[in-house]
């Protein structure tokens, strides 16, 4: 029998998030069903709450930032225990055949992941997320969270540390590699915290000195105000790679300037408006431009445990699930260090 569960649910793109309560199906064979005890709070979740990205379902549930502790499994599962530390990210499914995921890159699955929320599951009803206290999600889509992260400071590393993970990753950060940060929010802070850990020399780019002492108590080495075009002339050719986390409408060519010979900027963020460049910016100079989304299972949990072996976990401000509406505002108005996550206990 499906059991209820405590949520904040939006009701349309212009109502608050208020509580509420939804349907969570027993786990079924290879499924667990997760007390969730800590979901941080994404941009992401923000745009699909208030209709930004397209056809949102609603009512909806978001988060995807999800930590908790395992309180029953099916009957075949193998991979996890009642009273395991887990966590769950931004898909909960995905084809399983393609070639992406069997290379293990179900984030690229060829036929669409299944999103934690706002998509919809192989039982064909919607899916929901994080803001609520429980979810039922396949063992295979789950992630062991290591007894080295608190469970608030891991449930940002679910997308936020992953995003930039992934990256830093996949472009090789680390020593003698000149990384800049573009951004000191959410993701930003994490892709500090990472990239310094990964041994690369660190800079960020941010838009003024206000977060200056963070960035460097963070790890990073050098930091610089975007706001001052002095930063441009004095950092020309300067960086092997450039991982922008902002969502801002930015001037691609400038940064591009910053690159040297085969450097890359990878694009994290998701601008409201189409991004431009002059071609010789990249044909002139061999400089890359890519795109990179969260980690597949594998690099995630990958990630999970190397936070956990550094100490890294993020900078968080836990809430009460009554002021999730307060802190959408927040978020919006870049104040915060550097995420909200709310306490599940507090539904």
């Amino acid at each position: 029998m499906p059991t209820l569960a405590k949520a904040y649910v939006a009701a349309s793109p212009s109502a608050p998030l208020e509580p509420g309560t939804i349907e969570r199906r027993d786990p079924g064979d290879f499924e667990v069903r997760i007390a969730i005890k800590f979901t941080g709070i994404c941009h992401s979740d923000i745009h699909t709450a208030r209709g930004d990205w397209g056809q949102v379902n609603y009512p909806v549930v978001v988060g995807h930032e999800i930590a908790g502790i395992v309180e029953a499994v099916g009957a075949k599962v193998t991979r996890y225990s009642v009273g395991d530390r887990v966590g769950v990210g931004c898909f909960v499914d995905s084809c399983r055949e393609c070639a992406n995921c069997r290379a293990g890159e179900e984030q690229y699955c060829l036929a669409g992941v299944t999103r934690t929320y706002n998509g919809v599951g192989r039982d064909g009803l919607p899916t929901a997320g994080g803001y609520s206290t429980s979810i039922v999600v396949d063992e295979n889509y789950v992630l062991r969270v290591p007894d080295g992260i608190a469970l608030d400071a891991a449930a940002p590393l679910l997308c936020a540390g992953i995003t930039v993970y992934s990256p830093l990753r996949n472009w090789r950060a680390g020593p003698g590699k000149r990384v800049a940060i573009i951004g000191m929010g959410g993701l930003g802070h994490m892709g500090v915290k990472i990239a310094a850990a990964l041994g690369a020399d660190v800079a960020v780019l941010s838009q003024s000195l206000k977060k200056q002492e963070d960035a460097l108590r963070l790890g990073a080495q050098h930091y610089y105000a975007t706001s001052d075009p002095a930063t441009f002339d004095i950092l020309a050719g300067h960086f092997d790679l450039i991982i922008n986390t902002v969502s801002a409408d930015i001037d691609v060519d400038d940064y591009l300037a910053l690159l040297d010979l085969d450097g890359t900027m990878v694009l994290v963020g998701l601008p409201s408006k189409p991004l431009t460049t002059r071609a010789w910016s990249l044909v002139g100079y061999r400089r890359n431009l890519a795109g990179s989304k969260m980690g597949g299972i594998r690099q995630t949990q990958e990630m999970l445990n190397f936070c956990a072996t550094h100490g890294l976990g993020a900078d968080v401000n836990v809430i009460p699930a009554s002021k999730i509406n307060d802190a959408y505002d927040r978020v919006i108005a870049s104040d915060v260090r550097y995420r909200f996550v709310i306490d599940a206990d507090t539904f």
